[in-house]
C-alpha cells in the first residue's frame, strides 16, 4: 500500500515538472500574422496616421506579415495583450522580424512596448505620445542609422518618466532581406541586443556608461543659484603692465614693399595689351544695335604675350618688408590674480535615488508607430518570452529558413549581374573590333552593310555571335577571291583611279563615262558615314 502511494506521489511530481517545463517553454505572446490582423490589432483613428496597413505575403514566400503599403505616410497600430507582462522579475525576451523589401532610406521600423491603459492612452487614439516602457528596433534617416533601445523609467523622487537611450547602438542592416531583432533583459540588469541571433551590443541598464541619461541620476549637481563673484579672474595670462614699446618699432611699416633690385626682362612688350579682340569673331546677323547696344568682339589672350616674357606696363614685383613688425603688443605674463575657471558649487541632487534593479512598468500592449518614406516594410513573428531558448527556437523555425532562401537568391542575382557586366564589356570589345574590320580598305564595297549588321548587333546583344559569323564569312569570301583570282572582285568593288589604269586589257577598253562612274562609286563608298548607333559606355 505504501509503495503504491509513493509511486503515485512520484508520478504526480513528474507530471507537475513536465507541465511546468511545457509551460516555461511556451511564449508569453506570439503573433505570426498567419491570419488577418483585422479585429485583433487596432489601427489608430487619429488624423495624422493615414498609412494603410495590409495583410500581405513576404516577397518570395507563402509567409504572411503586417505590411506598410504606402510611402511617405505615418502609421500607427496596436495590439493589447491578454495579460500585462512584468519586467521586474526574471528574464524577458523581446523579438520580432522585419523585412525592408524596398530598402529604408528614411523611416522607422521599431516597436513600442506600451504601459497599461490607466497610464492615460486609448488604442483608437494611439500616437507618438502614448506611454511606453521600451522602444526597440531599426531607425534610419540621414545621419541616423541605429537599432533603438530606449527605456522609459519613472523617477521615484519626482514621479516623472525619463527616456534613457542605449549608447552606441548597432546599425541597421542595409539589405532587403528578412532580419530578426532580439532584446534580452536579465535579472542582473544585463541587456543584450541580437540581430539575426548574433550579439551586437551588451550593456547594463544601471550603468551611466551604457545609457544616456543614466537611469540613476548623479548624486550631486551644480548649484543653479550659485553665481560667479565679480572679482573672480579667470585669465591665466595677462599683458605685462610694465612693458614699453621699443622706440624703433614702426607700426605703420607695410608688410610688403617693391623689390628695388628687380629689372624689367628683355623683350617685354610694353605697348602690347594682355588681351585683344578675337579676330575671328563677327557680329551676329540678328544683332540689333538699337536693342542690343554697340557690338563688341569678345576678348582673347594676346598671342604675342605668350611668345615674349610679358605684356603691358611693367611693374616691380613686391617682396616682404624686412622692417615690418606689425602692431605692437605687450608680452604676456602669469596673472597673479588668477583663480582658475569658475564652477558653481555642488549640492545634493534632489532627484537622486538609489536602485538595485529598474522599476519598469509592465507591458500591456505592443504598438507600431512610425513615419516612413518607404513602403514594403513587413513586420512578422512578434514574440515575448521568458526564456532565451524559446526565442532561439522561433528564430530557427520561422526566420532562418526564409533568410537562407533570400540569401541564396541574392547571391544568384549578384552573380548574374556580375556575369552580365562581364558580357557587356566583352561585347563592347567585339563590336569595336568589328568596326575596325569594317574599315579595312579591301572591304570598302561592303562597309555600309557591315555597319548595318554591327548596328543591329549592338541594339540586340543576343545576336552578337550571329553577327560575328556573318562578318567573318564576308571577310573570308573577299579574302579568298583576292587570293585565288589575283585581283579584287569586280562586283561592287571600287578601286582608286590610278589602279584602274593598270588593269588588264579588258578594262582598258572602258569608256570615259564608265571610268567616271566607277570613280564616283568608289568615292561614295569610301566616304560612307560610319552608321554606328549610340551605345551606353
Amino acid at each position: 500500500m505504501e509503495g503504491r502511494q509513493i509511486h503515485a506521489v512520484l508520478a504526480f511530481v513528474v507530471i507537475c515538472c513536465v507541465s511546468f517545463q511545457i509551460r516555461a517553454s511556451d511564449p508569453i505572446f506570439y503573433e505570426s500574422f498567419d491570419e488577418s490582423f483585422e479585429g485583433r490589432w487596432i489601427a489608430s483613428e487619429k488624423d495624422d496616421y493615414k498609412g494603410l496597413w495590409e495583410h500581405s505575403k513576404s516577397e518570395g514566400h507563402d509567409d504572411y506579415g503586417l505590411l506598410v503599403s504606402e510611402p511617405a505616410r505615418k502609421y500607427a497600430i496596436v495590439k493589447e495583450l491578454d495579460e500585462a507582462v512584468s519586467l521586474k522579475d526574471g528574464t524577458i525576451v523581446l523579438q520580432y522580424e522585419v523585412r525592408l523589401q524596398n530598402g529604408l532610406e528614411c523611416g522607422g521600423a521599431y516597436l513600442k512596448y506600451l504601459r497599461p491603459l490607466d497610464a492615460g492612452w486609448k488604442p483608437t487614439e494611439f500616437d507618438n505620445n502614448a506611454p511606453y516602457s521600451i522602444m526597440f528596433g531599426p531607425d534610419k534617416c540621414g545621419s541616423t542609422n541605429k537599432v533603438h533601445f530606449i527605456l522609459q523609467h519613472k523617477n521615484p523622487k519626482t514621479g516623472k518618466y525619463v527616456e534613457h537611450h542605449l549608447k552606441y547602438p548597432p546599425s541597421v542592416p542595409s539589405d532587403k532581406l528578412s532580419h530578426v531583432y532580439t532584446a534580452i533583459l536579465k535579472p542582473d540588469n544585463e541587456v543584450r541586443i541580437l540581430i539575426d541571433g548574433e550579439e551586437k551590443k551588451k550593456a547594463n541598464s544601471l550603468s551611466d556608461e551604457d545609457f544616456e541619461p543614466p537611469l540613476i541620476p548623479a548624486e550631486t549637481i551644480p548649484d543653479p543659484n550659485d553665481k560667479k563673484p565679480e572679482d573672480w579672474d579667470e585669465r591665466e595670462k595677462i599683458p605685462d603692465p610694465d612693458a614699453v614699446k621699443p622706440d624703433d618699432w614702426d607700426e605703420d611699416a607695410p608688410m610688403e614693399i617693391e623689390d628695388e633690385e628687380a629689372v624689367k626682362p628683355d623683350g617685354w612688350l610694353d605697348d602690347e595689351p594682355e588681351e585683344i579682340d578675337d579676330p575671328e569673331a563677327s557680329k551676329p546677323e540678328d544683332w540689333d544695335d538699337e536693342e542690343d547696344g554697340e557690338w563688341e568682339a569678345p576678348k582673347i589672350d594676346n598671342p604675342k604675350c605668350e611668345i615674349g616674357p610679358g605684356c603691358g606696363e611693367w611693374k616691380r614685383p613686391m617682396k616682404r618688408n624686412p622692417a615690418y613688425k606689425g602692431k605692437w603688443h605687450a608680452p604676456l605674463i602669469d596673472n597673479p590674480a588668477y583663480k582658475g575657471i569658475w564652477k558653481p558649487q555642488q549640492i545634493p541632487n534632489p532627484e537622486y535615488f538609489e536602485l538595485d534593479r529598474p522599476d519598469f512598468e509592465p507591458i500591456a500592449a505592443i504598438g507600431i508607430e512610425i513615419w516612413t518614406m518607404q513602403n514594403g516594410i513587413l513586420f512578422d513573428n512578434i514574440l515575448i518570452a521568458s526564456d532565451e531558448k524559446v526565442a532561439e527556437s522561433y528564430r530557427d523555425t520561422t526566420w532562418k529558413l526564409k533568410f537562407e532562401v533570400e540569401k541564396e537568391k541574392q547571391k544568384a542575382e549578384e552573380a548574374a549581374s556580375s556575369l552580365s557586366d562581364g558580357l557587356s564589356g566583352l561585347q563592347k570589345a567585339v563590336f569595336d573590333t568589328l568596326y575596325k574590320i569594317g574599315d579595312l580598305p579591301f572591304l570598302s564595297a561592303y562597309k555600309t552593310k557591315i555597319y548595318d549588321l554591327i548596328g543591329k548587333g549592338e541594339q540586340q546583344p543576343n545576336l552578337t555571335i550571329g553577327i560575328l559569323v556573318s562578318i567573318v564569312v564576308v571577310f573570308l569570301t573577299v579574302f579568298f577571291k583576292i587570293l585565288f583570282r589575283g585581283k579584287k572582285p569586280a562586283v561592287n568593288v571600287t578601286e582608286p583611279k590610278n589602279e584602274v589604269a593598270a588593269e588588264t586589257p579588258d578594262n582598258q577598253g572602258s569608256s570615259a563615262e564608265q571610268e567616271d562612274e566607277k570613280e564616283d562609286e568608289n568615292e561614295a563608298a569610301a566616304a560612307a558615314p560610319r552608321r554606328r548607333p549610340r551605345r551606353d559606355t
